[in-house]
């Protein structure tokens, strides 16, 4: 036997720096006191077992060394002289995947300097990060730090909207504005990505002959707490500090949030949707949540561009609503075949296909997406254009209060946005909305 403070203190030391294979036996021999034999084959084969994943968490490292044969041979004929000579006390240092380090994010070493970045103190920290989950068992609210509102969807299911208090609010969106938006998102997703919008997510497929629309279920909920933190660490923080941001940025619902959640939810969809919640996810509502799912969805749209690509297709993602358009004939023949290797790639990278919504379009059909037709050009649906236009006009003849039946508390705020989305889909019938608007008297 072998004392297993030596496993704690070599992997604290493999963590510390660059993980090459000077560094990890530099930072081994000052470990152990000196150079060891074995050390050079055992920093080789943990840079090649690790190369081009997301860096390992500690208790990883300390599993890799138990696997290890040449570390067990090493424990069994030198186990009675190995000790540790030295821990290392330094700050472990930020350590980026190739990729992340042209991306210029602040270097945040220790969980002291993120407090400090974050203006806290420690003890402020952990109680926003709350990694032991003591906030989703409190049953007072003044001590939870989202508000919560609980939404019946069609099929039965349910969505829990979570929005963070003020303070914590201010904390996610230094997160967001210092950190996540330096990170460019892949082409292809265009929801909550600066200089797109649903007008850039749809403005591919116009005017194609099939289009294959897909929407995921749970897109924010399914995504967890740990792929957060995964991704934290992958942008380079040490797993002390990547744990904390993850924890900052994901949140489990407690049960006081289900406390009123009427009289038209399904009881049946209440019960699978409060299990989903009550793990760490991430929250629909806190500003960092749509940044950090495009993030964590990078890898399914770099596989689902490769497979469209594959069937001369094109593929576009507006947060959970995909699309696949084509003017192939071959894809027209085999996309039932196509949407179920979408559906399979999807479960493989942590997400679920809302089967009830996915829809198959062809130029005989009215093709929409988002609530834009896109047969021919790009256009909003009638339908709901007259309706927006009689709602203004009665505006405009009974005033805004007699036609604000869903007690919008922005009433106002409510319509411009509406027109404004007409305007940007159709300019000329966007025109003719705002001349009807501008007469109202609010």
């Amino acid at each position: 036997m072998f004392d297993r403070s030596l496993l704690r203190a070599l992997s604290t030391s493999i963590l510390a720096g660059e993980p090459s294979v000077d560094g990890i036996i530099a930072r081994g021999s000052q470990t152990l006191g000196r150079r060891r034999r074995w050390l050079q084959p055992l920093a080789k084969r943990y840079v090649a077992f690790f190369s081009g994943r997301v860096r390992p968490r500690q208790r990883e490292v300390v599993r890799f060394l138990l696997a290890d044969r040449g570390f067990r041979t090493a424990l069994l004929k030198h186990g009675d002289e190995l000790s540790v000579h030295k821990w290392l006390t330094d700050a472990a240092q930020m350590q980026p995947v190739r990729g992340a380090q042209e991306w210029n994010l602040p270097a945040i070493e220790s969980p002291g300097a993120l407090a400090k970045w974050l203006e806290l103190t420690a003890g402020e920290l952990r109680w926003f990060a709350d990694l032991k989950g003591l906030i989703a068992k409190a049953d007072d609210p003044r001590l939870h730090h989202y508000c919560y509102r609980v939404l019946a969807k069609q099929g039965g299911y349910v969505r829990l909207i979570e929005a963070p208090k003020p303070r914590l609010k201010e904390i996610q969106r230094q997160i967001l504005e210092q950190v996540l938006e330096k990170i460019p998102a892949h082409p292809a997703g265009h929801g909550f990505v600066k200089g797109r919008s649903i007008k850039t997510f749809v403005a591919p497929h116009a005017g194609r002959r099939i289009i294959l629309r897909m929407d995921l279920r749970d897109f924010f909920p399914s995504i967890s707490g740990v792929r957060i933190q995964s991704f934290f660490r992958t942008l380079g923080y040490p797993e002390p500090v990547a744990d904390l941001l993850g924890g900052i940025c994901t949140n489990s619902a407690p049960r006081a949030a289900w406390a009123e959640p009427g009289g038209d939810i399904d009881r049946g969809g209440l019960r699978t949707a409060q299990e989903l919640y009550a793990r760490p996810h991430l929250p629909q509502g806190a500003p960092t949540s749509p940044a950090l799912a495009n993030l964590c969805a990078y890898h399914v749209d770099c596989r689902l561009e490769g497979l469209a690509e594959s069937m001369g297709a094109r593929f576009t993602r507006y947060a959970d609503d995909l699309a696949f358009s084509s003017d192939e004939a071959d894809f027209e023949r085999r996309v039932d075949r196509f949407s179920i290797h979408v559906a399979a790639i999807l479960m493989e990278e942590g997400f679920t296909v809302h089967h009830r919504k996915t829809r198959v379009m062809r130029r005989g059909v009215r093709q929409y997406l988002a609530g834009v037709v896109v047969n021919q050009h790009l256009n909003v649906i009638r339908s709901d254009f007259d309706r927006l236009k009689a709602v203004i006009t009665n505006c405009v003849r009974f005033g805004p209060e007699s036609q604000n039946r869903e007690a919008h508390p922005r009433f106002r705020s409510h319509l411009e946005g509406r027109v404004g989305f007409v305007e940007m889909i159709n300019p000329s019938r966007g025109k003719k909305l705002r001349a009807i608007l501008d007469k109202v008297v609010w």
